[in-house]
Formats: C-alpha cells, structure tokens, sequence
C-alpha cells in the first residue's frame, strides 16, 4: 500500500512536469504565430490548451483522492498541497499561451506587432519558454538553489517589459491606439507567464524546506547595523 501512495504521489510530479513542458511549448509556438502571422499554428496552440485544462483537472481529482484516502501529514500533505497550487500556476500559464495566439488570430491576417517591436517580443517569448523549462527541472530535481535563481531570472522580463512601455510612451509612437494595446497586452501576458514560472519555482522551495522562498533569500542583517 505505501509504495502504491508514493507512486501516486511521484505520478502527481510527473504530471506537473508535463504541464510545464506543454505550456513551455505553447508561449514558443503562440509567440511565432503572433510574428508570423500564422494563423494554422495560433489555432493549434488555442486547441492545445484544453489538454492543458485536462491535465490540471486529473492531477486535481488524484491529489484530493489521495487527501481523502491517506490522511497524509508532514512533507506527504505539503507535497500534495503545494502541488495543487503549482497546477493552478501552470493551468493560468496555458491560459496567457493561448491568449497570446488569440491575438494572433484576431489580428490575421496582419501582425498584431509592428516590426519594430518583433526583436522585444521575440526575446519575450523565448525568455518565457526559458524560464518555464527551468520550473520545469526545479520540479524534477528540487533543486532549490536553481528555484531561487528564477527570480533572477525574471528580472530580465520585467527589463523588457519597460523597453515595451519606452516604446509606447515614446512621442515618434507612430502605429495608432490599437496596436498600442495590443503591445500593451502582450507585454502584460507575458510578464504574468513568468511571474508563474516563478511562482511554480517558489512552491518548490516550500516544498523542499518547509520555508517560503522570500524569508530565504532575505539578506542577513549583521549585528548593530
């Protein structure tokens, strides 16, 4: 019986594994079509997501049979815990994904991004995919030192995030109020895909230490200063 509880439980990582890799994918792949004017592959990532839903529904439904069943304590009920939590991290990240292709197919069979701005938006995507992949081996690994590098990590979206803004508020500013917001959106989506990653990657140092990833990296004070 305890061998068939931690093979649940193993199952339950694994499918988390598997939502950070599918929504990975999906802000790569939504952010070609965005660029490309792609309109199949938008559509392909729109679809996809409902697998993505799927997985979140499942990995729900075992982890609150396995609360139900086991009464787990200690780290077995903060594994289920936070992996529950992690999943609603990774769910709404296939959410920004498919919001992202959305765009793409609301604006084809034009580009929603003025070609000025691809390179940002480019690097946006594939900094995204980076760091979901990173969650993605911190989820394997709980490697906590690689989690807390993630936060790092994200200070370079939130610099190309501003670069966005210093276009925009820019007087030469010359693509009209639409694709005004459309960047503006954009940008918004995702900053909030890698604030999930991190978040994802936070769950896990909880999940490892018992501590929240926060009071960890707080600076220690030296005394008298």
């Amino acid at each position: 019986m305890r061998d068939a509880y931690h093979e649940e439980l193993d199952s339950i990582g694994e499918g988390l594994v598997e939502m950070a890799r599918l929504v990975g994918s999906a802000i790569g792949r939504a952010t070609t079509s965005m660029l490309d004017a792609d309109l199949k592959l938008a559509e392909s990532v729109i679809a996809a997501d409902q697998k993505v839903d799927d997985l979140q529904h499942d990995l729900e439904a075992r982890a609150i049979a396995l609360l139900a069943r086991q009464q787990p304590v200690a780290t077995d009920l903060r594994i289920v815990v936070t992996s529950l939590r992690m999943s609603a991290d990774l769910e709404r990240s296939g959410d920004l994904a498919q919001h992202v292709a959305k765009l793409a197919r609301l604006r084809f069979p034009d580009r929603a991004v003025p070609r000025d701005l691809h390179a940002t938006i480019l690097e946006m995507g594939q900094l995204a995919q980076r760091l979901m992949a990173k969650a993605a081996e911190v989820i394997i690994t709980k490697d906590v030192d690689l989690a807390l590098q993630l936060e790092q990590d994200d200070d370079e979206m939130d610099q190309l995030h501003r670069t966005l803004f210093q276009h925009l508020m820019d007087d030469r500013w010359k693509h009209g109020i639409e694709t005004a917001v459309d960047v503006t959106l954009l940008g918004r989506y995702y900053e909030r895909f890698a604030d999930h990653a991190v978040s994802v990657a936070k769950r896990v140092v909880y999940l490892v230490t018992g501590e929240h990833a926060d009071d960890l990296q707080q600076p220690t004070q030296v005394d008298g200063v």
